[in-house]
């Protein structure tokens, strides 16, 4: 039986993809391993969305590489955003390389790596419009009580940095009624934290049914039974709409949680970005979030040293961000892509610039943080324990955090907690980003 182990990076939505062929190959009677030295054939799912995650790709298929002179590789096959738009460069530069399956192929992964018998190099790039096939398997690979739920693919927004729509495809929303199946499955498995993902959540439905569908099908979601918490994620300003505020202040099941990346608050630079929206509307979706849930956790990323930016734009955002204080923010050096609108821009940023213009607004970030996070003492959260890190000491989060991006809680407890378990937690010390408390026995 060959042994086989996967390696994916970049977002949760590739993250899918690379559930998707596990469960494709696990089916097929490849048995899954953790440990990349025992594996006969490894994948390298790949990001190629900007510069230092191609990077990490690359570096990380030049290391798994040397396997197949020190391990037991046999077969290196590399997958997602990077196969699809380098995938000439992968082959020509990296002979190690098996099999190069493009972001329309990952649902042939069994007979391309079958083919390998007969086939060397092979390069599969399918149509990246493809329609789902809903009777894919899927490993899910995340903590047993987590698991991500893509309801789409694709994005027509063309954001002018952003060169997804070439490697994804048209914005495709799956049935509402597909989608509450496998809801429903993750739920009978043990899931209490369903993340609900897409390019754009928030466009759900435009493409099939004429209309934004997310309050709809949020309220399907919030009907299954067991999960605890139903999380949101890549939800755009301008498609935030009361409706959809208002299901999600009726369920206590849905997180009071808003990831809408605004990417900047300088008009003219919006513009610039082809993003639909302004920094008044921008304002206007945060002020009708707050008036209807006070408590919402509002998170963010920014762009800095996008081409054009004067220091008169930089600071627009940092009084921006200043005024609306987001309980979590993320800053990025813009990243210059061929292939993308903004690479043919004019006054492109020098890196230096860029660079500072980001570490400024963490830093401002920094302060916000520290404030918002004193104001959390001596209040009790529900907290969703994920690790043990010394004796009687846990890492967990709360609704306002979602996985591996936000802060964490460091727990202290006299019981023994397990991974998945929730537990009510009293602040009584608050870092820059991350908070502290006592386990208690119940709500005060």
């Amino acid at each position: 039986m060959l042994k086989i182990a996967l390696e994916s990076l970049g977002c949760s939505k590739n993250l899918v993809d690379a559930e998707i062929m596990m469960g494709i190959l696990n089916k097929k009677g490849y048995k899954l391993v953790g440990e990349f030295e025992e594996a006969d054939i490894i994948l390298v799912n790949t990001c190629g969305f900007i510069e230092s995650a191609k990077q990490e790709s690359i570096e990380t298929i030049l290391e798994l590489a040397q396997l197949k002179e020190t391990g037991n590789l046999k077969i290196l096959v590399v997958t997602g955003c990077l196969a699809q738009r380098y995938s000439e460069e992968l082959k020509q530069e990296i002979p190690e390389i098996d099999a190069i399956v493009g972001t329309g192929s990952y649902q042939n992964i069994d007979e391309i790596i079958a083919n390998l018998k007969e086939e060397k190099q092979i390069v599969s790039l399918n149509d990246i419009e493809f329609a789902y096939n809903e009777d894919l398997p899927r490993y899910i690979s995340t903590p047993s009580y987590m698991a991500y739920l893509k309801i789409g693919e694709g994005c027509d927004n063309h954001c002018t940095y952003c060169i997804i729509p070439k490697l994804r495809g048209k914005y495709r929303s799956r049935k509402i009624e597909d989608i509450v199946v496998e809801a429903k499955n993750l739920a009978s498995r043990g899931v209490k934290e369903l993340v609900v993902i897409a390019q754009d959540t928030t466009k759900y439905g435009c493409d099939l049914y004429g209309k934004e569908m997310l309050p709809e099908l949020l309220e399907q979601l919030a009907n299954i039974d067991g999960f605890k918490w139903i999380r949101i994620m890549y939800s755009y300003p301008e498609s935030i709409t009361e409706e959809l505020v208002n299901v999600i202040k009726k369920y206590d099941n849905i997180c009071n949680y808003f990831d809408m990346p605004i990417q900047h608050a300088s008009n003219r630079i919006l513009k610039l970005m082809n993003r639909k929206t302004t920094k008044e509307d921008i304002l206007d979706k945060i002020n009708m979030i707050r008036k209807n849930i006070p408590n919402a956790t509002l998170r963010t990323t920014i762009i800095t040293g996008f081409p054009g930016e004067t220091e008169e734009d930089f600071n627009e955002i940092v009084e921006f961000a200043k005024l609306v204080k987001f309980d979590r923010l993320g800053a990025f050096a813009y990243s210059r892509e061929e292939g993308t609108a903004a690479d043919k821009l004019p006054n492109h940023v020098e890196e230096e610039v860029k660079c500072r213009r980001r570490d400024e607004l963490m830093m401002v970030q920094q302060g916000i943080s520290q404030e918002l996070n004193g104001n959390r003492i001596g209040k009790i959260y529900e907290v969703l324990i994920e690790e043990q890190i010394e004796k009687n000491v846990y890492t967990g989060r709360t609704q306002g955090d979602a996985e591996e991006i936000d802060s964490i809680v460091y727990v202290k407890s006299k019981n023994q907690l397990n991974a998945g378990e929730f537990v009510n937690v009293k602040i009584d010390n608050a870092l820059e980003y991350d908070l502290m408390g006592d386990v208690i026995d119940e709500l005060a």
